[in-house]
């Protein structure tokens, strides 16, 4: 029987699957695979408060350790609550190399991940001093080595967003007791601060030397609402979790350019300026921008600093807007990037016909909407037939046109062609299964105006995970999984309040609150593991 001073699983998606480490004298360590079983694997879940055992794993499956290879032949019986009782070869007396370290997919409970960590000594939670709590005790960080990667885990794991500046020298001011970490170093994904390698035993290091942050959220996001399609409308741009306008003071081609680009839109056909698609309330958040064009993104646009995220004079009635020139929908398809093809003009959706309707034409239409590539090119009124009217006939597309109204076609000669025409398209798949383990668990992240982003984890439940994993060709649903299960991610939440009846044949045809509406904070995905029974992990 041996003691075990600390343990923890690192590598792996969130603080209940990783790669085991154990802390002996002050150094953490790995242990060996060498008779490494469920039984060993389901003490670790116990002892780390991560409920029951999913999958045992060997041959470095979480990557390879450095440092000492402390245990080996581990003997866990099916009651150990913990390593502590558990029989092995003693410290250090094993011939295993890193390429043996040892793993484990625990199921995972209800426990915040930002309980052993807390940023103090501001006026704002989400920047300070940076403790955190071990044996019942606060302390501090010591910032040799302290950068970006390291301050960038703190801050999604309090849910504060991305680092804006990492801070040294005790500029929050000098702790007090023990220091508890020195020399991080995060790879920048792992899901707490705990999960990171780091020394123990602070050699060298006095509260001179207190870690700190800044956290916050930049402009990371910018949509276009109350207009006829995704591609026209209100410019709004997300700031600290809070969606704001934008000023038309100096609003112009150039600027809707770059959103028209961002949102996947094609070029800016027109701008349009004050209430043109209504009145809003809220803030504005950025005024007199001046975009040269060739930007990616919007909050790359120049902006002078007392003319942005609030500091400015604009009425509220001063709003940015564009119209781009993607005026093109699908519909009657499984999904939103399947179906019938339609196009606006002059205020009218209508049909395209399909002579000459093939792959290059297509491909500019799935681009267009945000939908990836071109999968099948169907015609003959595949989705049925539209109503209205035919817009287009005869298009030829060379594939590299930015929108379908950018290519040649023949406005439709009176008689020339019917609905039974219709041309239609499917596009990639919509939806995807991220950081599982396996094509068939994971993440589950959505395709939206050409951007990926989740699903919020507020009330999904057993209907909208079956709809998933049909729609993955996955099968059954066997667990439903919530918050950072399977890893965290800073970016769009794009569906929340899903509400599916289980029959449906894709996640995009559910009810939602609407896209990019939703009552999540960082940190609450909703996931799913495809397969057999029903079970609900990480729900709280």
């Amino acid at each position: 029987m041996w003691l075990l001073a600390s343990l923890r699983l690192i590598n792996g998606h969130n603080s209940c699957f990783g790669r085991v480490e154990i802390l002996y004298n002050g150094i953490w360590g790995t242990v060996c695979d060498n008779g490494w079983d469920l039984s060993d694997a389901a003490a670790v879940c116990r002892e780390m408060g991560c409920g029951d055992v999913i999958e045992a794993k060997s041959s470095a499956h979480f990557g390879q350790g450095s440092g000492p290879v402390w245990i080996s032949d581990l003997q866990c019986s099916d009651t150990d609550s913990s390593l502590r009782g558990c029989k092995s070869s003693g410290w250090g007396r094993g011939t295993c190399g890193h390429e043996k370290d040892a793993g484990v997919i625990c199921k995972g409970e209800c426990k915040p991940f930002n309980n052993n960590v807390r940023l103090v000594n501001s006026t704002n939670s989400c920047y300070g001093r940076v403790e955190v709590l071990r044996a019942g005790q606060w302390g501090t960080v010591c910032d040799d080595g302290w950068d970006a990667s390291d301050a960038a885990v703190v801050c999604r794991q309090l849910g504060c967003g991305t680092v804006l500046e990492v801070k040294n020298a005790a500029y929050f001011g000098k702790g007090s007791g023990p220091i508890w970490m020195n020399n991080i170093n995060c790879f920048g994904n792992e899901a707490t601060l705990m999960s990171c390698s780091y020394n123990a035993t602070p050699n060298r290091c006095d509260h001179e030397k207190d870690a700190g942050v800044i956290c916050g959220y930049e402009a990371s996001s910018v949509r276009l609402v109350d207009g006829s399609s995704s591609c026209s409308g209100r410019v709004q741009v997300l700031h600290n979790g809070i969606w704001g306008t934008v000023c038309y003071n100096g609003w112009d081609l150039l600027d809707a350019n770059v959103v028209c680009s961002e949102l996947g839109c094609g070029e800016a056909k027109e701008v349009k300026l004050a209430e043109y698609f209504g009145k809003s309330s809220g803030q504005i958040w950025l005024t007199k921008v001046k975009c040269f064009g060739y930007e990616s993104s919007l909050t790359e646009c120049p902006v002078g600093e007392a003319d942005k995220w609030g500091q400015n004079m604009c009425l509220l009635d001063m709003y940015a807007g564009v119209i781009c020139q993607s005026e093109t929908r699908l519909v009657s398809g499984i999904n939103s990037c399947s179906g019938r093809v339609q196009v606006l003009y002059d205020g009218t959706w209508g049909t395209v016909c399909d002579d000459g309707w093939d792959l290059s034409e297509a491909a500019v239409v799935c681009r267009e909407i945000g939908c990836g590539d071109a999968i099948e090119v169907k015609s003959s009124a595949y989705f049925g037939e539209g109503s209205g009217q035919i817009w287009m006939d005869n298009v030829n597309c060379s594939g590299n046109e930015s929108a379908l109204s950018k290519c040649e076609y023949h406005e439709l000669e009176l008689n020339d062609c019917n609905h039974s025409e219709d041309a239609g398209v499917i596009c990639q798949s919509v939806m995807r299964l991220v950081e599982g383990f396996d094509d068939c668990s994971g993440r589950v992240e959505v395709l939206h105006n050409g951007k990926w982003g989740t699903v919020c984890d507020y009330k999904w439940d057993g209907s909208d995970g079956a709809v998933v994993c049909k729609e993955m060709g996955c099968g059954n649903i066997k667990v439903l999984t919530y918050g950072a299960y399977f890893g965290a991610t800073s970016g769009q939440i794009w569906m929340g309040n899903v509400n599916c009846n289980g029959e449906e044949a894709s996640l995009s045809t559910c009810a939602i609150q609407g896209w990019g509406t939703h009552n999540c904070f960082f940190a609450e995905h909703a996931g799913v593991i495809c397969g057999r029974e029903l079970k609900i992990v990480n729900s709280c």
